[in-house]
């Protein structure tokens, strides 16, 4: 199948694991437990190719071996990085993301939902920390309890389906109004036109990173093939 042309911050990964673990994921007979296995997986695979382009390794301190050699450490940046989950399938991919990471980051979550009748985003949940700041890697770096501190100059947002793309436009407008330099979004899978509408929303500062892209979206937005609502798989609420 020929690949569909999309945006330029926008990256289709090729793994053949993901393709078979995403065909896994689409069927309906796939229980609970499964999915939340699978989206794990398919979450670490695409963490590691988005975050080797995105992240740099530096020289850090000094430590020792257990045989007592010295060694020079190594360290991650952009340091101040956080994980932004969409509440509530983003919370499937936060284990895995958090697994890659060689240190622990702070987690902030979005709450986010599709009006029924207008499919447009509503936000229910912000726990952001309320400072922005002009250089917040900087603030970190000199004063690790300065309040203002808790920007991240870099945000992963989690977010396993892009329907109609809206809920994560609006997430990296509020991500970009807090005060990050750069985002970064992990996504399972995405409809073309929902893709579109996120990856324009902040071209010059946000990556998009996918595992698979179906092409139609239903009159409910919901993705086709897709993979149903990922939330309900998750969490056992189908039918609610």
């Amino acid at each position: 199948m020929t690949s569909p042309k999309l945006p330029q911050n926008v990256h289709l990964s090729t793994h053949p694991c993901i393709q078979g673990k995403l065909s896994m994921l689409r069927s309906k007979n796939t229980a609970s437990r499964e999915v939340k296995s699978l989206i794990n997986d398919i979450s670490t695979i695409i963490g590691c190719e988005a975050l080797a382009t995105t992240l740099t390794a530096v020289a850090g301190a000094k430590d020792e071996t257990t045989l007592g050699y010295e060694y020079t450490t190594t360290e991650i940046e952009p340091r101040a990085l956080s994980l932004v989950p969409i509440l509530r399938s983003g919370l499937g991919m936060v284990e895995s993301i958090q697994n890659l990471l060689p240190h622990p980051v702070p987690v902030h979550h979005l709450g986010l939902y599709r009006e029924p009748t207008t499919l447009e985003p509503v936000e229910y949940y912000n726990n952001l920390p309320q400072h922005i700041i002009a250089n917040p890697a900087a603030a970190r770096s000199t004063d690790p309890d300065h309040p203002d501190a808790s920007v991240s100059s870099l945000a992963i947002i989690l977010d396993p389906v892009i329907a109609t793309g809206g809920t994560c436009a609006a997430a990296i407008q509020t991500l970009k109004e807090w005060g990050v330099k750069k985002i970064v979004v992990l996504s399972v899978l995405g409809a073309v036109p929902g893709i579109e509408r996120a990856a324009a929303e902040w071209p010059e500062a946000c990556e998009i990173w996918l595992a698979g892209v179906d092409q139609e979206l239903t009159h409910r937005g919901m993705l086709k093939p897709g993979l149903g609502d990922v939330g309900d798989r998750l969490f056992l609420t189908i039918g609610k």
